[in-house]
């Protein structure tokens, strides 16, 4: 039988050390190697050296486990957020969970379950830079402070706005003037979470949506 391919085991390499930096566990060389079943640990860090030098992984300095994916800050610890589905940026509409995928997220110290992602529909938020089928990532938590954009549900129905509290009152506020703000009893309103990033793939851009 042949060699494998460098190219195929280099893809073998770089999946398995992104998926240890995604679970939190950033791996050594040598678990490299005896992952991969190298007889030195030589070949797997040649293996590591090119997929620096093709842009896959980021090496850091000094460091036993000192790899981190492009994008990742030193330290930090990335995780899979899982995108639940759509989310409106308009009126209010019935949220749709509709299970696509995972996104590598920084965690910025929250636990892997305490984040979720959303495609957004709609243009009320379009002030702050969030357009329709942007990406929001989102981490959970049942209050808000003013001025932090949030996912609140009211009801079956979910939208992402910027938070106010008016005494009783809450006022999921647009960002774009062609909007109304959403003003309701706080009773009323279930804060899903905080939005901390925003994220956009370029041509993904859909309508208007509401």
């Amino acid at each position: 039988m042949g060699r494998t391919p460098a190219g195929e085991t280099r893809g073998k390499v770089f999946a398995f050390v992104r998926d240890r930096l995604l679970a939190g566990q950033p791996p050594t060389v040598r678990e490299v190697q005896e992952a991969l079943g190298f007889r030195a640990v030589r070949t797997a860090q040649q293996h590591l050296e090119r997929l620096v030098e093709e842009g896959r992984l980021v090496a850091g300095r000094h460091r036993a486990r000192g790899y981190r994916l492009p994008g990742s800050s030193e330290g930090a610890r990335t995780v899979l957020a899982p995108v639940l589905g759509r989310v409106p940026a308009g009126a209010l509409d019935a949220a749709v969970e509709d299970p696509d995928g995972y996104l590598p997220v920084d965690a910025r110290g929250a636990a892997a379950g305490d984040l979720f992602a959303l495609r957004v529909r709609g243009e009320s938020m379009t002030g702050v830079g969030i357009l329709p089928g942007d990406l929001v990532i989102v981490r959970r938590q049942p209050t808000a402070r003013n001025g932090d954009l949030v996912v609140a549900r009211v009801g079956d129905e979910a939208t992402v706005k910027t938070f106010r509290s008016r005494g009783r009152r809450v006022e999921l506020r647009p960002e774009n003037p062609a909007f109304a703000p959403i003003v309701l009893d706080a009773g009323a309103v279930a804060i899903l979470g905080k939005v901390i990033e925003v994220r956009r793939i370029l041509g993904a851009h859909g309508g208007a949506g509401a």
